[in-house]
């Protein structure tokens, strides 16, 4: 039986703008994603709507990671019509379903959206070889209210992570200091080499960008809106990263402006 060409080699087009911070930075364009971003972060917008806004827009981040990442393998996969016509078998392509994946919640903004992750690839992939880590961290402030560090407060992390893809979700990107203490964590004390490391974001700041790119070059950052509110006439009149020392998306207190307020408290409503 001839193999249908189509199948044989799928190819994912990404739709991201133009920018200059380098290829592991990957900002998706999507009128629809950032519609819904936009209510979001818009003050009206309350449970349940809120955790159901985040649902739509994570599954739309999961699902664009795992087109531009993930490997594929020919598969021949037997259809309900095998048992009334041999031609009824899909033979091509198919996300390999034998990576091993880990999902890591960063408590607490991130632990929903790692949830959402997680269900996902236990659909797609073995769920035998998926997992979901649990990471707890929060930022250190001064008495100004600037942010000094992050605070781990504690882990549970459910094994090695050698030639798996590990993910990070964490909807806001601000200053970047959370995913470099997580990411080099799972570096230097999680046994084993991953195939990828993916951080998936709603928002990511430039200085967020420069301080991931600096201390963790491998890493690959999915976001669904550059924030950079405060940046300079110049810069916001040209294409991201061009003028990056003139960018600027974080105020005196390294919230993100234009942003979408502190999605932790948002998530669950906690404001205190």
């Amino acid at each position: 039986m001839a193999k249908d060409f189509q199948h044989q080699s799928l190819i994912f087009k990404p739709s991201e703008i133009n920018h200059h911070y380098g290829k592991n930075i990957h900002i998706l364009s999507s009128p629809l994603m950032i519609s819904l971003l936009a209510k979001l972060g818009s003050p009206p917008t309350k449970q349940p709507e809120i955790n159901q806004l985040i649902e739509i827009l994570y599954n739309h981040l999961i699902d664009y990671s795992i087109n531009s990442l993930f490997p594929k393998k020919l598969s021949r996969i037997d259809t309900r019509m095998k048992s009334s016509h041999p031609e009824g078998i899909y033979e091509g392509e198919v996300i390999d379903p034998e990576i091993p994946c880990v999902t890591v919640d960063l408590a607490r903004a991130g632990t929903y959206p790692s949830h959402l992750c997680y269900e996902k690839l236990n659909i797609l992939m073995n769920p035998d070889k998926v997992r979901q880590d649990h990471f707890y961290v929060a930022r250190q402030v001064d008495e100004r209210g600037q942010v000094i560090g992050v605070n781990v407060s504690g882990s549970k992390i459910g094994g090695g992570i050698q030639d798996a893809i590990v993910i990070f979700p964490d909807p806001m990107g601000a200053t970047g200091g959370t995913m470099v203490e997580v990411v080099e964590h799972y570096k230097s004390k999680v046994g084993g080499r991953p195939l990828q490391m993916i951080a998936l974001h709603l928002i990511v700041t430039p200085e967020y960008i420069k301080n991931v790119t600096t201390q963790c070059p491998d890493l690959q950052v999915f976001a669904l809106r550059l924030d950079r509110g405060l940046s300079s006439v110049n810069a916001l009149n040209e294409v991201p990263g061009k003028f990056w020392n003139q960018e600027i998306g974080l105020n005196d207190h390294q919230y993100i402006i234009p942003g979408a307020g502190g999605l932790g408290e948002i998530l669950n409503n906690s404001y205190c």
